[in-house]
């Protein structure tokens, strides 16, 4: 491990890197609680932006880390490193107002619109119940707000035809469906 100081990097040149690298991730997730008895499945929204690299550009993420003040770093499979920021408030309150100062382009600003929106409806909830468990009886209520929760499956779905090809994006978009037919509001 090296103990270089980071940089701070300049603002455009962490666009232009995002263009290239970056993700904006919503995702409707399944959670199996392997250690409660039952192992009960609960789904929710998640959001994250995040930046994958190839391990010797490490450095490189540490100076992204550092100059956002915000996300973690981990190494993936293989040979890549991955800087990635999932606190909803982070992600609000530093993420989104700087992609808003340093403009990106291309599909990758589409993309980020759509992402932002979707992290404003989830922010907006925060308070709110956010997990929906599976039982016996089906789906215990949330309560978000009807309109929220289905604009989150309109924005998935339109958040797909920018990313690479992968069945996963909609993996469990049916059980958000469902679920969301089950609110009040």
């Amino acid at each position: 491990m090296n103990n270089k100081k980071q940089s701070i990097l300049p603002g455009n040149y962490i666009a232009g890197f995002v263009d290239g690298e970056g993700c904006f991730d919503l995702q409707f997730r399944r959670d199996v609680r392997h250690e409660r008895p039952n192992k009960p499945v609960y789904y929710g929204w998640k959001v994250q932006f995040a930046v994958v690299a190839r391990d010797d550009d490490e450095e490189l993420l540490k100076n992204l880390q550092n100059t956002l003040k915000c996300g973690a770093i981990y190494f993936a499979r293989g040979d890549q490193v991955r800087y990635s920021v999932q606190d909803i408030e982070n992600l609000y309150n530093i993420i989104i107002p700087f992609f808003k100062k340093y403009t990106l382009h291309g599909k990758k600003k589409k993309d980020f619109e759509l992402w932002t929106e979707a992290v404003k409806i989830i922010y907006r909830n925060k308070r709110k119940t956010m997990n929906i468990k599976k039982g016996i009886r089906g789906f215990t209520k949330t309560n978000w707000d009807k309109k929220d929760f289905y604009r989150l499956i309109e924005i998935q779905k339109s958040m797909q035809k920018y990313k690479a090809k992968r069945v996963q994006g909609f993996k469990w978009v049916s059980i958000a469906e469902s679920s969301a037919k089950t609110l009040y509001r």
